[in-house]
């Protein structure tokens, strides 16, 4: 029994790390794609948001061509579950374009790993972001992280930031950059953050509801063993399979929200 409780649990693992590292991108790509028709409609309409709105709800469009990244949709909020959608506004910062410094997480290794190649980037690199408002004009000023902050006195910048290392994202790194195109007006309003959306947050409350994922699989395996038993094994394998696979998915879903929100 032991040997078999083992064997389960290895399987589980397995499967979250396939779930974080592949599975979880193919999720990432169908929402960026949501995400992208709806914003250019609402950009087309004139009815994109120019200040705090849903969270989750597309905000703007990114793309840095000198590391092929383009028409990355970045939505408002950083928590780990809206960084499952794509690189994310932190709420209380301006959108892009506006005055200040607005502050866009993504994250480095899974749901696409949208970030994963801001390292490539060098000092003097432009890049665009489309908002309401227009096209913000960015040049990469210099490089940062927990341990080593840049000072920048440019009264309006845009920060990329990620987690630090693909292995082990105990820190964050950053690109500091400034803009150099026309400031657009801020609505101000900015609304507070939260514990969760800070840098390298993950979502405790997630952990007890992996923890109701985790009990309803064990009752799901429990009455497909006795279904198995009592009558034909094979049909009660395949009754039960696609609740298994329902029951799996949001119990990896919610595991991956307790990791970092950068990672």
């Amino acid at each position: 029994m032991a040997g078999i409780s083992l064997l389960l649990l290895s399987a589980l693992l397995i499967g979250f790390a396939f779930y974080l590292f592949g599975f979880s991108s193919i999720q990432e790509g169908r929402d960026q794609t949501r995400l992208y028709g709806q914003l250019r409609y609402e950009l087309g309409q004139a009815i994109a948001p120019t200040g705090a709105t849903t969270p989750g709800s597309p905000v703007a469009i990114l793309n840095l061509p000198t590391i092929g990244v383009k028409n990355l949709v970045v939505v408002e909020g950083t928590t780990p579950e809206n960084l499952m959608l794509g690189p994310g506004l932190v709420r209380d910062t301006p959108l892009p374009g506006q005055g200040g410094v607005s502050v866009i997480y993504g994250r480095l290794a899974s749901f696409g790993a949208p970030f994963s190649r801001l390292g490539r980037l060098r000092v003097g690199d432009e890049f665009k972001v489309t908002t309401s408002q227009g096209i913000a004009t960015y040049k990469v000023a210099a490089f940062g992280s927990s341990g080593e902050l840049v000072s920048d006195p440019a009264p309006n910048r845009l920060i990329l930031l990620t987690a630090g290392s693909p292995y082990v994202p105990t820190y964050y790194s950053y690109v500091d950059a400034d803009l150099v195109s026309n400031v657009q007006p801020e609505p101000g309003d900015l609304p507070p953050i939260y514990s969760d959306e800070v840098a390298l947050a993950g979502d405790s409350g997630a952990l007890v509801i992996a923890l109701l994922w985790a009990l309803a699989l064990a009752g799901v395996s429990a009455a497909c063993t006795v279904a198995a038993a009592r009558w034909t094994p094979w049909p009660a394998y395949l009754a039960a399979a696609p609740i298994v696979i329902v029951v799996v998915w949001n119990l990896y879903r919610c595991l991956a929200a307790v990791l970092p929100n950068v990672y």
